[in-house]
């Protein structure tokens, strides 16, 4: 078993339009919303060559249940300490070039550190 361990996971809102205007309405050609972060990124590509992986971190909010669900529609075995925060959305911008809005994640707390610790020495 391959752990992977995301302590800032996301949203991934991925969006194109052939060209951004500053100052006007801009109308999207594409729009999708993933669950990212680097550990999850990983077990994705862990599952995908067929090799039993198991996605650790923090996730709260109706976000952090947005990248729950989208895992467990891909079967991806995961196993996230729950926070009080938000879990962050990120929005990466497509047009002429790539632009990335990455917000902060939200503060985890002494105890939500302190669960995920636990878990990482009883494995």
């Amino acid at each position: 078993m391959i752990y992977s361990v995301t302590l800032n996971p996301s949203i991934d809102y991925v969006i194109e339009l052939p060209e951004l205007e500053l100052g006007a309405v801009n109308r999207l050609t594409h729009a999708v919303k993933l669950p990212g972060g680097k550990g999850i990124n990983v077990s994705r590509i862990l599952q995908t060559l067929g090799l039993p992986t198991t996605a650790w971190g923090f996730l709260g909010g109706f976000t952090g249940t947005f990248i729950q669900d989208r895992l467990d529609a891909i079967d991806m075995p995961c196993d996230f300490t729950k926070t009080a925060g938000d879990t962050r959305i990120n929005v990466k911008l497509k047009a002429a070039s790539e632009t990335e809005l990455n917000a902060s994640g939200p503060t985890i707390d002494a105890a939500e550190i302190a669960a995920l610790q636990k878990q990482i020495r009883q494995t």
